[in-house]
């Protein structure tokens, strides 16, 4: 059942959003090659918890991490572990959060110093399909519309895999619910949009194959083939002409572009 929210649980959704994108504001301002993701892991939980919140991933169907960190080659729920990152990788942070009872929930990929164009492209081409998706999410268009929209930009005109095996949502008073998002589809498919629906749009891209599989640890699912996978998330309120954003990634890519000017001012 699709669940429709008042004005008010909008702007309640939206706190909880945006909370979610000031912490993840919070590891864009620090990231640098030599950090590890327990260490972005920390930053999160003690940020999520000041703001009387909390991390919504942690013990979720026994999730036994506050974020999920995915580099390179990690589709999604990649556990923070304590390696180091090293200039070139990519790290898709993927994070939500329960604020008065309302979820947020959603994730960004950040690059570490420099890498190679392929994977710039792959990054800025994800990021524009989850645009693309959004753009879909109005009264009366489908579920269907956001998928072929994302599936467009990615597989059709970049040749990239679009993972099959893992969905957007709707999101609420739960982490998850009804409908499904998939980022693949045909037009005019799937459940229609109705006005104050919110969905997580997450298009999860890979390089080369659209194949993954999932390791021992039973959260940790890769791409085939070894090549880099991209993950760009937004919560998005279904509206008449235009949808309403939750998120916020403005206020990521500052501090991101800030930390990238300092850090280059080293060398």
């Amino acid at each position: 059942m699709m669940l429709h929210k008042t004005e008010a649980e909008i702007a309640s959704m939206k706190q909880a959003a945006t909370l979610v994108s000031k912490t993840l504001t919070e590891v864009a301002r620090v990231l640098k090659p030599g950090m590890t993701t327990l260490q972005i892991d920390t930053i999160c939980n003690d940020f999520v918890r000041d703001h009387k919140a909390v991390p919504s991933f942690y013990n979720y169907r026994g999730y036994p991490h506050n974020v999920c960190t995915s580099v390179n080659d990690v589709v999604v729920h990649g556990f923070p572990n304590e390696v180091p990152l090293k200039e070139g990788d990519i790290v898709t942070v993927d994070m939500g959060v329960i604020l008065d009872g309302w979820h947020g929930d959603h994730a960004y990929t950040f690059i570490l110093g420099n890498v190679s164009p392929e994977v710039l492209q792959l990054v800025r081409v994800t990021k524009e399909s989850l645009y693309k998706g959004i753009e879909k999410a109005i009264v009366n268009n489908r579920v269907g519309d956001i998928s072929f929209a994302v599936q467009e930009h990615t597989e059709r005109k970049h040749g990239y895999g679009v993972v099959r095996e893992l969905v957007g949502h709707g999101i609420g008073r739960n982490l998850h619910e009804d409908p499904q998002v998939p980022n693949y589809g045909k037009r005019g498919t799937g459940p229609k949009l109705k006005e104050n629906l919110v969905l997580a749009i997450e298009p999860m891209i890979n390089m080369g194959t659209k194949e993954v599989y999932t390791e021992d640890d039973g959260w940790t699912i890769r791409t085939r083939d070894g090549q880099p996978s991209v993950h760009f998330e937004h919560d998005v309120c279904i509206k008449r002409n235009k949808a309403l954003i939750l998120s916020d990634y403005s206020i990521i890519e500052a501090a991101e572009k800030a930390n990238a000017e300092l850090n280059s001012s080293y060398y």
